[in-house]
């Protein structure tokens, strides 16, 4: 090792992934310890951070090349020592001049205090927050304002952070372009029309509303209705997540869906109010949609005392199979199978879409219509290589047993189904022509009954569910 120059020790430095790796080589001799000082860019760091300002401090001297740093708090117990708080984020934010990307999860010391040391980090472009329940909307307009480059912004149940005057600011900064808000209460979606001119650079945008407190509070319908004074422009949106969200027919995030001309993926999960027009206006945009994804509610699920709830037929697959031809991966979930929706997708709109579009993977969770039938006409798709299959009881052996003639599968997960037993997986064994069959929580299928039926098996049981 000694005879190697240092740009050779450098890089075989950086194909060493493993920390305890990284370690381990570090104590070979004093020079290599020397050069992962200076290559060491990723850090993280949590319960064991005792005492936690000091030791952080220790690690920042001996890693000054910093780049990338996690915090993380899960599972932390006040006998595990105290947390890293305000004066720790002071120490990192002097010490750590390359600091780019930062996720603080799960750090309750932490107040808008600590927040606004990271105003002195001028390259951040990177910063999640995950459960950080002192930190307000204030604490992050100091962050954006002395934060010019930032690109990526993660909110996860931050419950006092609301969306107002940085939101406002980080749009007229027109930097963003991946911004995630989940279950953060005191954001709405009416909050998102401050992001102004930031709509043109956005090209991730992921919203998650709490469903445990969506209901509770009132809807500021005058907070949506300025959508529709101003063009929203989303040219570049490539990935879009909404869940638990009231779409409004022509307002609010309606307005997005329209104007995703180069959207990739999409997931709308549970948001009541979306129609068959939103998702045909989608489809005539998007044409180069590769991803869908949907979770709608049944009929006796919707929330009686909202006037437009979700209303998705077999139209919206329609619009979708005849203008996405480069649709590659589909997911339809209904949130209760004991109550289906009878209103909502049948079994001929999934199929048409399947076979109108080049689907490879296909995602199926409670959808009461899906049967031996619908294992047949899926013996038909040439694309299709990965099969999910949850909850669907009407598939019975006799259209498990279809699987070995489908053309091209490789993947087949199997999930809380009641209708298959160990006769359905018989034709499979031996065959191997599955790469991998997962199956979990089947009470009528046994470990013993997957073996040999592909090259590589997953088997779980846990009944617990059916009680």
């Amino acid at each position: 090792m000694d005879a190697l120059p240092d740009h050779l020790l450098r890089e075989i430095l950086r194909r060493v992934k493993k920390t305890v790796d990284r370690n381990s080589m570090s104590l070979v001799c004093k020079h290599l310890h020397e050069l992962d000082n200076e290559e060491r860019h990723y850090l993280r760091v949590g319960c064991g951070l005792d005492p936690a300002n000091e030791a952080l401090s220790s690690l920042c001297n001996r890693f000054p090349n910093l780049m990338k740093v996690e915090i993380i708090y899960s599972g932390w117990m006040s006998k595990l020592g105290k947390q890293l708080d305000d004066e720790g984020l002071l120490v990192l934010s002097n010490n750590c001049p390359s600091l780019r990307d930062l996720t603080l999860s799960y750090c309750t010391f932490i107040t808008d205090l600590g927040i606004g040391y990271l105003a002195l980090c001028s390259k951040l472009s990177s910063l999640k927050l995950n459960f950080t329940p002192r930190i307000s909307g204030c604490g992050i307009l100091s962050l954006v304002v002395g934060c010019k480059k930032l690109t990526v912004l993660h909110l996860t149940r931050c419950l006092n952070i609301s969306g107002s005057e940085w939101l406002e600011y980080l749009g007229n900064l027109e930097t963003i372009e991946d911004l995630s808000i989940k279950n953060c209460r005191a954001i709405g979606e009416g909050d998102l029309i401050k992001l102004g001119p930031s709509w043109r650079k956005l090209k991730r945008l992921q919203f998650e509303v709490d469903s445990n407190y969506r209901y509770m509070k009132l809807y500021d319908r005058f907070a949506v209705d300025r959508w529709q004074k101003q063009w929203i422009p989303c040219e570049n949106m490539l990935d879009l997540s909404l869940a638990n969200c009231i779409i409004s027919p022509g307002r609010g995030l309606a307005c997005v869906l329209w104007k995703c001309r180069n959207l990739e993926n999409i997931h709308l999960d549970m948001c009541v109010g979306l129609r068959d027009s939103d998702i045909v206006g989608l489809a005539q945009k998007s044409r180069g949609l590769r991803s869908i994804s949907f979770r709608v509610p049944s009929d006796f699920s919707l929330p009686l005392l909202l006037s437009h709830p979700l209303r998705l037929t077999d139209e919206s697959l329609k619009a979708v199979a005849a203008n996405c031809s480069m649709l590659e991966s589909v997911s339809i979930s209904f949130s209760d199978a004991e109550f289906p929706s009878f209103s909502s997708f049948s079994l001929d709109g999934i199929l048409n879409l399947v076979k109108s579009c080049p689907i490879r993977e296909l995602s199926l969770d409670r959808v009461y219509s899906f049967n031996d039938v619908g294992m047949e006409a899926l013996c038909t798709v040439n694309c299709l290589e990965t099969l999910e299959i949850v909850r669907c009881q009407e598939m019975s052996d006799e259209g498990l047993q279809l699987v070995v003639h489908f053309p091209r599968l490789q993947v087949l997960r199997l999930n809380k189904c009641l209708g298959v037993t160990d006769d359905g997986l018989k034709p499979l064994i031996g065959t191997y022509k599955l790469g991998l069959l997962v199956v979990e929580d089947c009470p009528q299928i046994s470990e013993r009954g997957v073996q040999g039926s592909a090259r590589s098996v997953s088997f779980k049981q846990d009944l617990s569910w059916m009680y």
